[in-house]
């Protein structure tokens, strides 16, 4: 049985463009399409790639054959569905779904049925918790706003913000709820605090890179939570000794279940279940791959509903976990004085990179002046050499010689018998 080809996609950076073109949001196109609006993120993204009905609706609402009524019904289909499935509708939409193109396999042969253990409809699942921090697929928003509703369109940073107030904006913005997240992620509140300090300061470091990337608050969630989960830290002093668990009974039993999964399990649930990321988005968070991210969820639920049966539902799961983190009253330290430590630090480094350089000049010019320049040849080994007499030297004087010796010294210099020799 032969496959039809699959419809031609353009690029990432083109299919957005194509819905600009169009002024359609992302939020527009996912109600077209009955996909969530992470999953038109991800596409844009390069993270996935819609397939199926999906592609072929994509491009063809991206081409402008078909036309889109803004802020429609979103469906929503299940999340591990929603990238690869085919489009479902609810009961309550006119419109059917629709019809295959001939020549390919049924839907039910195409992709599986989504698992509801995999996770919860997002129709029906609840929000992201404040207290947990925003959906990282709706991307950053204003400082005083609370909380957004699923389809609410952020509009970007204004152009006449400075780099410093742009960069205060987001710490206001995902500090707070980052170091919460930490700290489920870690059990330590000054590691959690420090991790999210040191990714921000990383951030302030690469500020034109996280500015233009397009959900800085992803970029230094998983720079905090890479910092928090480093092996090195077991090596610290402070590290070694315990800090006092949560007071409330409940809370220290879900941390310490928390604490006993594999970092990757641990960190997995919590964006799952706790920050609220669709399976894609995790497994790109985590580096793995969506049915690696899945069974590392079902793992870490099952673990979870074994030692706390009532947590066994992802919705309770959620608020309990929104509700440690609330528990704990963790303060984020001032924009400014993470931007000031950031800079120290940037500093720092660079004198002792100076330094480094300048002793290693040193050194290099004193092996230079110190080393030879030609070539010595080794001395060969000394040798005994037989056959030649040895050196005599003048010896002790005998009698007659002293007395000849004062005798000579005892004459006048100027006399005959000097001078002149006597006749025989």
């Amino acid at each position: 049985m032969t496959r039809t080809p699959e419809t031609p996609l353009p690029s990432p950076k083109e299919c957005r463009r194509l819905r600009e073109a169009q002024s359609l949001s992302q939020a527009d196109v996912a109600a077209a399409l009955g996909v969530t609006r992470a999953t038109v993120r991800s596409w844009e993204n390069g993270r996935t790639t819609p397939r199926g009905t999906n592609r072929d609706a994509y491009v063809r609402l991206l081409t402008g054959a078909e036309e889109v009524t803004p802020h429609q019904e979103n469906p929503a289909p299940a999340l591990v569905g929603a990238a690869t499935g085919p489009v479902q509708t609810s009961p309550d939409r006119a419109e059917p779904a629709p019809e295959p193109p001939s020549g390919t396999p049924p839907a039910s042969e195409r992709a599986p049925k989504p698992d509801p253990e995999l996770g919860p409809d997002p129709a029906r699942a609840p929000k992201p918790d404040p207290e947990l921090g925003p959906d990282p697929a709706r991307g950053p928003k204003p400082a005083l706003d609370p909380e957004l509703s699923p389809e609410a369109e952020l509009e970007p940073l204004s152009p006449s913000l400075t780099p410093d107030q742009a960069f205060d904006a987001l710490y206001a913005f995902c500090a707070p709820a980052l170091v919460r997240q930490t700290y489920l992620l870690t059990g330590r509140r000054e590691l959690a605090r420090e991790s999210v300090e040191r990714a921000f300061q990383l951030a302030w470091h690469r500020w034109p890179e996280v500015a233009m990337d397009r959900d800085p608050a992803g970029w230094v969630r998983a720079t905090a939570y890479e910092f928090a989960l480093s092996p090195w830290h077991r090596l610290r002093p402070r590290h070694r000794n315990p800090e006092p668990p949560p007071a409330a009974p409940a809370d220290r039993a879900l941390l310490d279940v928390l604490l006993q999964l594999p970092p990757v399990y641990r960190r997995t649930l919590l964006l799952y279940d706790g920050v609220g990321l669709d399976l894609p988005e995790t497994a790109a968070e985590t580096e793995a791959s969506t049915p690696a991210a899945a069974n590392r969820l079902l793992h870490a639920r099952e673990a979870v509903a074994t030692r706390l049966p009532e947590l066994a539902e992802p919705k309770e799961l959620h608020r309990r976990l929104a509700e440690v983190a609330s528990a704990e009253r963790l303060r984020a330290a001032k924009p400014t004085t993470v931007r000031w430590g950031g800079e120290q630090r940037a500093r720092q480094w660079t004198r002792a990179a100076i330094a480094f350089t300048v002793v290693l000049i040193g050194a290099t010019t004193l092996t230079l002046r110190t080393a030879p320049d030609h070539y010595e040849p080794p001395l060969a080994p000394g040798a005994t050499v037989h056959g030649v007499p040895p050196r005599v030297a003048p010896g002790p004087l005998s009698a007659e010689e002293l007395a000849l010796r004062a005798k000579l010294k005892g004459e006048t210099v100027s006399g005959p018998e000097r001078l002149v020799p006597e006749a025989g």
